[in-house]
């Protein structure tokens, strides 16, 4: 058998982050400035902590060793805890990186997961090799870490795993890198371990609820969304120095044009209902705190919405569930969108976070911690600027299952068509109801599952809107929205 050069994992502290201890023997990590408090530790366990700069290796702490190595564990936990290290996988001899392992999730911890000689490993059809500049990365949507590949021949020794692979059988290979490669990437789903005999192809990998993903639309959902990977995220205007902006109105095409103005007799005083509610519609970011939205409202406003007007069987011929009609269209009559409602102020409606049952019409609480229900209403405060958090939080969920399970390749984008059918909707329902609605386009899936206890990629965000009395009277003083 091929004897494999021993290696190491270590913990690194991010590039962009330093260690201080003040006076009053606090440990603090900064960030851009910004302090971190991680607790009060021995000078001992500070002094191994400088080592972080360069990296420590996990043999040097342990949550069961000496007392010493209990505390720079736990100081190293709280490090990780607050997304500030990367790991690395090294040569023991030379110190040569191998791999470079960053989080893409709150907390993530680097494990090794038990494999036998026997044991048979296949990379997962989610898993994806891409250049990142001049480096070659290996990722997956769900994995909780990022693989940044130094030594090119890993990358080679991956490659071999399209097909179930013994390990007793690539440890013969010339370029075997090593078990613990293997155990990270199989702890991160990156790989996994194929049924016996099996061929590692779509109904083997995880439980039934993946089989209808399709690798694109997991990737879309986990990489245009926000909880599951740390690329900046919003209006970050990252192309304002390199291109020049569109114009908000496109230049007009050449030739004659046709002046619609004259072929219709309407004016503004002959619109209809409808007309005049589509031009009132803007985007409401502050709320009147003394003045919120009330039950009654919330009702009304839900109940002509999103509520079930009626319920079809499914056909004969075919069982897909059945069909449920709503107020507002969405793609195969799917109806695959949940709401889930944080409430933070509403008059007769105790705070905090509730699922919209659609076809009995009534709100069903949700026990959450506060902390989470806090952080959720929190970030859409700051994701809309606003100077407090929203009346009420409206989280639009989808079963995903209800979608792919008919549709194929379009699945996850006939979803966002239908999240954009039911912003309108809200939109309309709440100027009518003279309130004040803003869609969001931020919603943490990490978070959304960790309140409801379901997966990410079983039902999870894909849109928000935020709904409540506005501060001012309805129509005056308000900007409108471009969403």
């Amino acid at each position: 058998m091929r004897r494999t050069v021993p290696v190491h994992l270590a913990a690194r502290l991010q590039a962009h982050a330093r260690l201080e201890v003040h006076a009053s023997g606090e440990l603090f990590a900064y960030v851009d400035g910004y302090p971190i408090s991680i607790g009060r530790f021995g000078a001992g366990a500070v002094e191994r902590a400088q080592e972080l700069r360069k990296g420590l290796p996990f043999a040097s702490f342990s949550a069961t060793g000496r007392k010493i190595e209990k505390e720079v564990d736990l100081l190293v936990r709280r490090l990780a805890e607050s997304g500030l290290l990367n790991y690395c996988l090294a040569c023991t001899a030379t110190g040569e990186e191998l791999l470079v392992i960053e989080p893409q999730v709150q907390g993530y911890w680097p494990c090794m997961a038990q494999i036998g000689a026997a044991d048979r490993l296949v990379l997962s059809r989610f898993a994806y090799m891409r250049r990142r500049g001049s480096e070659l990365v290996l990722e997956s949507p769900r994995a909780g870490a990022l693989f940044k590949i130094c030594d090119p021949k890993i990358a080679a020794a991956l490659a071999m795993l399209s097909v179930p692979q013994q390990i007793k059988d690539l440890r013969l290979k010339a370029d075997f890198p090593g078990l613990e490669l293997f155990a990270l990437l199989l702890d991160s789903g990156i790989l996994f371990k194929p049924d016996a005999g099996g061929n590692g192809l779509r109904m083997e990998e995880g439980d039934q609820t993946l089989v209808p993903w399709d690798f694109h639309d997991l990737l879309f959902h986990t990489r245009s969304t926000q909880g599951r990977h740390a690329n900046p995220l919003g209006g970050t205007y990252p192309f304002a120095d390199v291109l020049p902006p569109l114009p908000a109105v496109r230049p007009r095409w050449p030739g004659k044009k046709i002046d619609l103005s004259k072929a219709t007799t309407a004016s503004e005083t002959t619109l209809s209902p409808l007309a005049k509610l589509l031009r009132r519609r803007v985007s409401t970011r502050a709320f009147d705190t003394a003045n919120p939205i009330t039950l009654a409202e919330l009702s009304q406003f839900l109940d002509g919405a999103a509520r079930i007007l009626s319920v079809l069987k499914a056909a004969p011929d075919l069982d897909d569930g059945g069909h449920a009609v709503r107020p507002y269209p969405s793609a195969g009559a799917a109806y695959e969108l949940e709401l889930y409602l944080a409430a933070d102020k509403c008059e007769g409606l105790a705070r905090g976070f509730y699922h919209y049952d659609a076809g009995m019409h009534a709100l069903v609480p949700i026990a959450v911690q506060k902390h989470d229900l806090d952080t959720l209403l929190t970030g859409s405060q700051y994701t809309m600027g606003a100077p407090a958090p929203p009346q009420i939080l409206i989280t639009i969920a989808a079963r995903f299952a209800r979608m792919s399970w008919k549709y194929s390749s379009i699945a996850y984008s006939l979803i966002l068509k239908d999240v954009g059918v039911l912003i309108q909707t809200l939109y309309l329902m709440a100027t009518d109801m003279e309130l004040g609605g803003c869609a969001l386009g931020i919603a943490d899936i990490d978070l959304f599952a960790k309140m409801t206890g379901i997966a990410f990629h079983v039902e999870g965000p894909v849109g928000q809107f935020v709904l409540g009395r506005g501060a001012k009277p309805f129509g005056q003083g308000q900007a409108a929205g471009a969403k």
